[in-house]
């Protein structure tokens, strides 16, 4: 039985992989001229710097911000802790992890602004 499943995944493969290495026009002669769906074109790098960078600025902000609210959260469970030794252990590591993640989140910040800075120069 698992040498007939063996088989059948490894047919399946290859027929995947050779849909995979047919060329574009081989594809247009099947199923006609490829529509343009717009978006970004292949040889516009400027745009699609633009765009990375752009996805790179959201994701690093709604870390900080994620890191930010960690910090809130830890001091609460500080106040709350009422002088218990390993909850309040608990809090302030939490703290001090969170706000070297948000200095490791800011220095990326700041390379991808460096990063911008000089593709915006060439």
């Amino acid at each position: 039985m698992m040498n007939t499943v063996n088989t059948y995944s490894l047919r399946a493969s290859y027929v995947a992989l050779s849909f995979l290495a047919a060329p574009k026009a081989f594809a247009a002669d099947l199923f006609g001229p490829v529509p343009d769906i717009g978006g970004v074109s292949a040889t516009d790098t400027d745009a699609i710097r633009t765009g990375i960078l752009s996805v790179l600025d959201i994701i690093l902000s709604f870390m900080a911000l994620i890191a930010v609210i960690v910090v809130v959260i830890a001091g609460i469970r500080l106040v709350v802790s009422q002088g218990e030794e390993q909850e309040k252990d608990k809090a302030k590591k939490t703290i001090f992890y969170a706000i070297i993640g948000l200095v490791v989140i800011l220095f990326a910040q700041a390379i991808v602004g460096f990063v911008q800075d000089i593709g915006d120069n060439i």
